[in-house]
């Protein structure tokens, strides 16, 4: 004889049904001269919409198959399961094994005949009082959500804790953390790069773990609550039996909270990582052989992979290693011609690794010493960059309107409910409502407006400042140097690069030698 007890909490009132369970089945079995205990199952703080998560109750079942349990005793259908479904297949299993479960409150024996119709009776009461109550707090979750409440899940947040007053506070020394992160990203370090640099460093994650993952990352680079902002319901959970969590795309609706909490990443800095990684993500296949046949992979290994050329049909070069004569050369070859052979491509040259870097060296050593003549076009860029743009309606302009017309319908709003049949109210209504949503709209370009001109700016900020530090030129290549100054390298031929610098017009053809 055994029994099963389950509690679905940790509470201290229901951990004290718990010990209170297990001590009144144990006293009973023992009790009774004609049951011999053959152990007290007990399953602590787990749902009973699912078997799976339920360890004693599948231990229980594995000895019951192993022939050293022939009854249970259980108090209820709804400690037993709460799946109606579970419960009788479970019950049958049991049954054609001669083994009996004994549900007290409901008084069935699963031996007699009659017990499958009452098991099938109560056992739906008790699922349907889950599914009841699951909707309940998912319908609790969802309000709380459309009024903007944000539930933040601190043990696996890096840089926020709970403040004294239940609002997010940011911990200095993990949001240091943080900010390394974005920074190495734009850098042009990979995910997995950072990854590695974490894991060496010995810095530990939200969890406490000094092993770092490539998702951990992924997730701090494309969390919107580091910029102060919160997506909510994102997920969802489909239903209280299989407890399946989804992605929402589109099933519920999503609320997006601006400034909820202390921001550890500027706006403009979360902006310049998701276009980024759009960029890095969007980059197009450049092996055909290989049989794929959609997105090609950034390489943040080398800065060149993304950024050199082939002048003849536009495809990029790869990194290729010569063997020859007991000698190995890095050379850089066109990948078209790689792949097809001269069938799309020539004359594309193949460029030794060494004599690239000193050419593209010597190229940035002239941008430097012309630096006044860059500095002054790039702060024209910049100029034309922050010019307002628009219909020449401003955004406070706008947002006076918008306020005006909130007012106007709340008046409208209260002349309908007194004058209800009044249709010129109803169209008046409808006209101010398609005004505020053209208005709405606006506002909302105008301020994704503004904030890519803050990203441009500060890119270009960055950019002007790194060569106000290199006024006396750059001893050495450099992949970073790279990535900062340059924005393609175009092989024209075999003694001939052009190099495009970012956020300016300067091209610059360098010989290569």
């Amino acid at each position: 004889m055994a029994a099963y007890c389950r509690v679905s909490t940790d509470s201290e009132e229901q951990i004290n049904s718990y010990a209170a369970q297990k001590a009144y089945y144990t006293q009973k079995i023992e009790e009774s001269p004609d049951w011999e205990l053959a152990g007290i199952f007990a399953d602590e703080g787990i749902t009973g919409t699912s078997m799976k998560k339920r360890k004693e109750f599948n231990r229980m079942i594995t000895a019951c198959k192993r022939g050293g349990i022939d009854l249970i005793l259980t108090k209820s259908l709804s400690r037993f399961a709460r799946n109606t479904v579970d419960c009788l297949e479970t019950v049958r299993m049991l049954k054609a094994r001669g083994i009996g479960v004994i549900f007290e409150k409901e008084n069935i024996n699963t031996l007699t005949e009659s017990s499958e119709f009452l098991i099938t009776l109560f056992s739906g009461f008790a699922q349907a009082e889950s599914e009841s109550l699951s909707v309940n707090v998912q319908l609790g979750i969802r309000m709380a959500m459309k009024e903007g409440k944000v539930y933040f899940h601190y043990r696996s947040m890096l840089g926020y804790q709970r403040g004294a007053d239940g609002k997010p506070e940011i911990v200095q020394e993990e949001a240091e953390v943080v900010r390394q992160i974005y920074r190495r990203y734009l850098e042009g370090c990979s995910e997995g790069q950072i990854q590695k640099e974490l894991t060496q460093a010995g810095i530990a994650t939200a969890k406490g773990v000094k092993a770092w993952s490539h998702q951990i990352v992924h997730n701090i680079l494309t969390n919107e609550k580091y910029a102060g902002d919160a997506l909510l319901q994102k997920t969802f959970t489909t239903d209280c039996i299989s407890k399946k969590v989804k992605k929402n795309t589109g099933e519920l609706p999503q609320y997006y909270i601006k400034d909820n909490h202390p921001a550890i990443i500027p706006q403009d800095i979360y902006q310049r990582v998701q276009e980024e990684m759009a960029r890095r993500t969007s980059k197009r296949k450049i092996l055909q052989k290989s049989g794929k046949t959609e997105q090609g992979k950034y390489s943040a290994k080398y800065a060149l992979s993304e950024r050199l050329v082939c002048g003849e049909c536009g495809s990029p070069y790869k990194r290729c290693t010569w063997a020859r004569n007991g000698s190995k050369q890095i050379v850089w070859r066109c990948v078209s011609r790689l792949e097809f052979g001269k069938k799309y491509c020539h004359n594309s040259p193949t460029m030794a690794e060494d004599k690239l870097h000193a050419a593209i060296l010597t190229a940035l050593n002239q941008v430097v010493e012309a630096g006044d003549g860059l500095r002054d076009e790039l702060a024209e860029t910049l100029r034309m960059v922050c010019a307002p743009k628009g219909d020449g309606d401003n955004l406070l302009e706008l947002e006076r309107k918008l306020e005006v017309l909130t007012a106007r319908q709340t008046t409208l709003l209260d002349q309908a409910l007194t004058n209800m049949d009044d249709l010129t109210i109803t169209e008046q209504l409808r006209t101010l409502l398609e005004e505020k949503q053209r208005i709405q709209a606006q506002i909302d370009t105008m301020r994704r407006e503004a904030v890519s001109r803050i990203s441009e700016d500060s890119r270009m900020a960055e950019y002007t400042a790194y060569l106000e530090e290199h006024l006396n030129g750059f001893p050495h290549y450099d992949d970073e140097l790279v990535r900062k100054m340059i924005e393609r390298v175009t092989v024209v031929d075999r003694e001939t690069i052009r190099i495009k610098f970012r956020y300016s017009d300067w091209e610059i053809e360098q010989t290569v030698c």
